[in-house]
């Protein structure tokens, strides 16, 4: 039973996050993408950031640097030397760059766990997709697979990830239950597969498919297609499907917000044939989504 605190219990503060990613100074990906959203979401962010590029690497060309994981553990070391992991509710990681990374970020979830047995650790495990195939460094995959599965609360594959972490291909409604529950057994008490697309479903609507051990919910919305991917949108899934839960504790509610919230995102940043996802200008339709999609138990 997952149980972090909830934000309609009465308690004013906000939650607190912990969210190690990547970063980009132009456009978004990585925390870029994550935080501003969870505190649209009425989160309180502490953002890690594990490079520091210029810009997110679907433009074919970036600068800045990759940090070290000693870098990055430092500056987490300091967060615990302010006395405040007690009070952090949740870690978020997405992407990362090195296997010796992962273990950072798992030694900080381990940190903030043994402060808050409560807090959870939401984990998108970046290795690919479809499109472009694995696009993360040698071993990265792997590591993701046979380690870090096994120490997230919330795992937030997308199809082709999934298929990869459980090695079986998914092409209809079954087997994608089928590896979703494979993942469980491994240890994450939530997997949400953010873009399911399957044989047995509508060819103009894109899926997302969250399962629990007790329940199952798929909700379906619009597919607009992109001239190039849209980098980022799986960072902002994943934070506003964390926030949204650690709000409502509520699998089906969760699922249903994001569906809507990344609907009204896609739709604005489609609208405008904008090469990045335009998070600020749909800021309003991250938290109250104007167009709602019904989740179906299966």
């Amino acid at each position: 039973m997952l149980c972090a605190r909830n934000l309609n219990d009465g308690d004013d503060n906000p939650m607190n996050i912990l969210s190690i990613q990547s970063h980009v100074a132009y456009g978004h990906a990585g925390n870029a993408s994550a935080v501003f959203p969870l505190q649209r979401m009425g989160c309180n962010v502490w953002p890690v950031h594990t490079v520091m590029f210029s810009n997110h690497t679907g433009h074919g060309s970036w600068r800045g640097p990759v940090f070290a994981p000693d870098t990055v553990a430092e500056v987490i070391q300091g967060i615990e030397e302010r006395g405040v992991l007690p009070s952090c509710e949740a870690v978020l990681s997405g992407y990362m760059g090195a296997p010796e990374m992962a273990n950072v970020i798992l030694s900080a979830v381990a940190k903030v766990k043994s402060a808050n047995p409560d807090a959870l650790y939401c984990c998108d495990p970046v290795i690919g997709d479809i499109d472009r195939g694995i696009f993360v460094r040698p071993g990265v995959p792997e590591h993701f697979r046979d380690t870090v599965v096994r120490h997230a609360d919330i795992l937030t594959p997308n199809h082709f990830e999934v298929e990869f972490l459980t090695g079986r291909k998914v092409t209809d409604l079954p087997s994608a239950l089928a590896a979703a529950r494979q993942l469980i057994a491994l240890g994450p008490k939530i997997v949400l597969i953010t873009s399911l697309l399957r044989s047995d479903g509508p060819a103009d609507q894109i899926e997302m498919l969250a399962v629990s051990e007790q329940e199952a919910w798929l909700v379906a919305a619009p597919l607009l297609r992109f001239p190039t991917p849209m980098n980022g949108s799986g960072d902002a899934t994943t934070a506003l499907f964390l926030a949204k839960f650690l709000q409502s504790q509520d699998l089906k509610v969760a699922l249903e917000h994001v569906a809507g919230a990344m609907y009204g995102l896609f739709e604005l940043t489609h609208s405008r044939n904008s090469r990045e996802l335009l998070l600020i200008d749909s800021q309003d339709r991250l938290v109250s989504p104007p167009q709602q999609f019904t989740a179906q138990p299966v």
